[in-house]
């Protein structure tokens, strides 16, 4: 089927389909007869769990954890429970401050900024802190898609040095000096392009999925 028709069956639309595509999540079979996405009943299914574990605001990683085998559902839904329940915790904390603010008929006007923001400061201390799934997504998304483009530049760089070693080596061996520049100058450029894919890659993951958790 077409993604119009996914698009209605799963309640989701297409941008996140794809944003879900090139995350790994979901990998559509290709049209041979024109290269389309051509969606399976069982990609369908596959959206329908993607979306209800999105709706209880479960993380990407762990969706693919759970999809490749390396956790098993109850344990991610073990451990959101616990992040759901640290975050209930803070909620509450945050809510208490702003009952009292309310109660105590504070006005922007003649708010006492140093006196709560002291409050807040003391609540952190106590080990409060806030947890965003969506910034928790896109943190593990850029660290692992920075190492990977170190990874490959280190090793592009690797290849020049040892062209570098081989000549200072056998300077009588090496190839001319025109054909050496070319040598060193194409891992550069590999570099240069991982680079810029990395660029490229922090705007999609800066992007990401819609935020209205109707549209997942």
């Amino acid at each position: 089927m077409r993604i119009n028709e996914v698009e209605q069956k799963v309640g989701i639309t297409k941008k996140n389909i794809r944003f879900y595509e090139k995350e790994g999540l979901l990998n559509p079979a290709r049209s041979l007869e024109n290269g389309y996405r051509d969606y399976s009943d069982e990609d369908v299914v596959t959206l329908k769990k993607i979306r209800l574990l999105r709706q209880l605001s479960v993380p990407l990683e762990e969706i693919r954890r759970v999809q490749s085998g390396t956790i098993t559902m109850e344990g991610i839904l073990r451990r959101h429970i616990i992040a759901l329940e640290e975050q209930s915790g803070n909620l509450a904390k945050i809510q208490a401050v702003c009952e009292r603010l309310v109660e105590e008929k504070a006005q922007y006007a003649q708010l006492d900024t140093d006196m709560w923001l002291a409050e807040l400061e003391k609540l952190e201390k106590e080990g409060m802190h806030f947890m965003d799934v969506k910034k928790l997504d896109k943190r593990q998304k850029k660290q692992g898609s920075i190492i990977a483009a170190l990874v490959f530049c280190a090793l592009m760089l690797a290849v020049d040095g040892l062209f570098i070693w081989a000549f200072l080596t056998e300077p009588e061996g090496a190839p001319p000096l025109l054909l050496m520049a070319v040598f060193l100058a194409i891992p550069a450029v590999f570099a240069v392009g991982a680079l810029l894919a990395l660029w490229q890659r922090m705007k999609e993951i800066e992007g990401g999925e819609e935020d209205a958790a109707a549209k997942y």
